[in-house]
């Protein structure tokens, strides 16, 4: 059994960086709900959660809660600002194990992958409280920037965080080798995806991403 605890940056009083009319602790929430998702079509996966609603919660807490239930990986995701622009990933600037590197590498390359036309800024270590307290392997996301009108642009699109989602499960995936369920149930939303090629790196991207939506129930075409 592979433990992933998921946490949603922010939250109640604290609503992260906000701009364009976004908040990021609304967008965290909704990628994590997807991550959580999308993982539900997995073995031998059990998922936990720092929060599923609009709640605040200490730092110290969301490493704390992973930390009590023994869990084998921490994914703390987040909204960048400060006027720049792209994706990247965090782990702790301190000691840290061989699999947390690895496990950046593999996650942080299927999210570039999954999102596609965005600017990589790169692998990094930072010395963050939900990073240093974690006793076992931690990721943290920066998700494109709530300050620039282009990354704006994008997290207003629903696709756009499923992608972001997607790429954040295909990391896990490939990081600890998660199966498929044998027969898995359709999830049926009343949305109709639309995928669009230019959102992706290249074509066939955007065709691996609709065909993995088609396969989970989710009404999709390619535009």
């Amino acid at each position: 059994m592979v433990r992933i605890v998921l946490d949603a940056g922010h939250g109640g009083h604290d609503p992260g960086a906000v701009a364009n009319g976004l908040k990021e602790k609304d967008l965290t929430l909704s990628i994590v709900k997807h991550i959580g998702r999308l993982l539900s079509e997995y073995e031998r996966v059990e998922v936990h959660y720092t929060r599923t609603d609009d709640r605040f919660i200490e730092l110290s807490e969301r490493a704390a809660m992973a930390n009590r239930i023994g869990a084998d990986f921490f994914l703390s995701v987040h909204v960048n600002a400060g006027g720049g622009t792209g994706f990247e990933s965090y782990i702790f600037n301190g000691n840290v194990s061989n699999a947390t590197v690895a496990y950046q590498n593999v996650v942080h390359t299927e999210i570039m992958k999954a999102i596609g036309n965005v600017r990589d800024r790169g692998k990094k270590r930072a010395n963050y409280a939900v990073l240093r307290h974690a006793t076992m392997p931690a990721l943290l996301t920066e998700n494109l920037f709530i300050d620039s009108a282009g990354d704006a642009t994008k997290l207003k699109s629903e696709q756009f965080l499923l992608q972001i989602a997607h790429g954040h499960v295909e990391g896990m995936v490939k990081a600890f080798g998660l199966k498929k369920k044998a027969t898995t149930q359709p999830k049926e939303d009343g949305k109709l995806y639309r995928v669009q090629v230019g959102a992706f790196s290249d074509r066939k991207n955007a065709e691996r991403f609709a065909e993995e939506l088609k396969k989970k129930g989710y009404p999709t075409i390619i535009v």
